[in-house]
């Protein structure tokens, strides 16, 4: 697990925190559709992620876990595992909320501006709007890490696939509402 919370902060992929350059040398990562953006998802869907397989997981393994087998995957998260999780959720929630409404306020001032902005007006919003893509980069990351930490190695394992599952699903959904509008 520590290779890969290392590989998240130098991977390729991260985005940049200047929105008017991406990280890829030629502008949007290849995974990227234009219908769904390079941003991510928000950090709090991390959790719906983990409480859907625990429920999937849980719901395959009853018969076991009724005679007392203990499976160790998601479906076994121990009451302190539930109790950590969602502490974290709501600890997330609360920088999560922070952070749309400091994107709302940058969104109406630059909404205000677009009649008659100078260059350094503009270059001023987008520094601005680059700190909060910056802090709701980081929030994700430290979210998958503090999950991935509180989990078993089986449990972040299974959580981290789901992730990437849910990533290249939505990612391919994109990519077929592109050609459809012949976008893409």
């Amino acid at each position: 697990m520590s290779g890969f919370t290392s590989y998240n902060d130098t991977c390729p992929w991260r985005r940049s925190t200047t929105p008017s350059r991406c990280s890829w040398p030629r502008g949007t990562p290849p995974w990227s559709a234009p219908s769904t953006g390079s941003g991510g998802w928000r950090p709090t869907t991390s959790f719906h992620l983990v409480y859907s397989e625990a429920s999937i997981h849980f719901e395959a393994h009853i018969i076991d876990i009724l005679r007392g087998f203990r499976t160790g995957d998601l479906g076994d998260l121990s009451p302190a595992q539930f109790r950590r999780v969602s502490e974290l959720q709501c600890e997330t929630v609360k920088e999560e909320n922070a952070i749309s409404e400091e994107l709302s306020e940058w969104q109406d001032e630059v909404s205000e501006l677009m009649a008659g902005t100078s260059s350094t007006d503009l270059d001023v919003k987008t520094g601005q709007l680059s700190s909060v893509l910056k802090k709701a980069d980081d929030l994700r990351l430290r979210t998958v890490r503090k999950l991935v930490d509180l989990l078993t190695p089986q449990q972040a394992v299974e959580f981290l696939i789901a992730a990437s599952e849910l990533h290249f699903g939505v990612r391919g959904w994109g990519i077929n509402q592109d050609r459809h509008r012949g976008n893409f």
